[in-house]
């Protein structure tokens, strides 16, 4: 256990370098779902590190203590006690930050939907008479489709075949439900603060691959790169923080992409990503096994 536990903490370190490399070389679908896969696992890992580490203060337990003394028994100390003491602030920090990270994510999602009240529910484009150019896609809820909001403003500003390319976007975030991966990665990082920087790829990654989608949906690469450029020109104020947007700081990025061919899927280098998830929970189920032959001899 003095290891195990603390390597999904090292392979997070891992992770968050290897990613961006990974978004430049593999298809951004294939992409995001690996780096997605591995951060739930990775965080998740982590996490039950922590909570390991914070169960060997069983060995400070006044009872158990006091009959490890009459029994003249001497307990194994597995890590020293300023570390879980330490997982157990960390666990309580960890908890606020999901918290506060579930509330915003409900908060945002309410707020988005509200603008879609009074249109029918088979309605997916909703133009809305704002002079600010913006396009949201609004993800479905259980009670609620998901939805393509676009102002006046922005449809105003395009070109028939550019709109194309905007609702072809959005609505390739909507069909592959885009926000359960970028909500995934929040939550995530929400977690484990060390991947952080991977949430930033993947937000990065499924404008991509919406870019993508929307330049096979009107066949010209040339015109999604156009109309993502116009877009970002003209839209001027910033949307709610989890709207996937169709304009991001990227978007130089994006549309030098949209200028070379499309990356391929990639197996050979998403595999090995793919295992870096996979590895720190084998991490943690094998401290898990340290901490209960721990438990069986400080209880038994």
């Amino acid at each position: 256990m003095r290891i195990d536990v603390y390597i999904p903490l090292v392979l997070s370190l891992l992770l968050t370098t290897v990613a961006p490399q990974v978004g430049l070389r593999v298809a951004p679908a294939l992409a995001t779902r690996v780096l997605t896969v591995a951060a739930v696992l990775t965080a998740t890992a982590t996490t039950w590190a922590l909570i390991l580490l914070a169960a060997t203060l069983i060995n400070e337990a006044p009872p158990v203590a006091a009959e490890a003394r009459e029994a003249g028994r001497r307990l194994p100390e597995p890590v020293p006690e300023i570390i879980a003491l330490a997982a157990v602030l960390a666990l309580g920090l960890i908890a606020h930050r999901i918290y506060r990270a579930l509330r915003a994510e409900h908060a945002t999602r309410r707020t988005l939907h509200r603008l879609c009240e009074g249109h029918p529910e088979d309605t997916e484009l909703i133009v809305a008479a704002s002079p600010v150019p913006q396009a949201f896609a609004i993800p479905a809820t259980s009670s609620a489709p998901g939805r393509i909001l676009v102002t006046a403003a922005m449809l105003g500003a395009l070109q028939p075949a550019e709109r194309r390319v905007l609702l072809a976007h959005e609505r390739a975030h909507l069909t592959h439900r885009h926000a359960l991966y970028a909500y995934a990665v929040a939550l995530a990082s929400a977690a484990n603060p060390l991947l952080n920087p991977l949430r930033s790829t993947v937000t990065y990654l499924v404008e991509r691959w919406a870019d993508e989608q929307a330049a096979e949906a009107v066949g010209d690469r040339s015109i999604t790169a156009l109309a993502l450029a116009k877009a970002a020109l003209v839209a001027q104020r910033p949307r709610p923080a989890c709207a996937l947007s169709f304009s991001d700081r990227a978007v130089t990025r994006r549309i030098a992409a949209l200028q070379n061919t499309p990356p391929p899927y990639l197996w050979s280098i998403a595999a090995p990503v793919l295992a870096l998830g996979v590895l720190p929970a084998l991490g943690a189920v094998d401290a898990t096994r340290d901490l209960l032959d721990l438990l069986e001899h400080v209880l038994v």
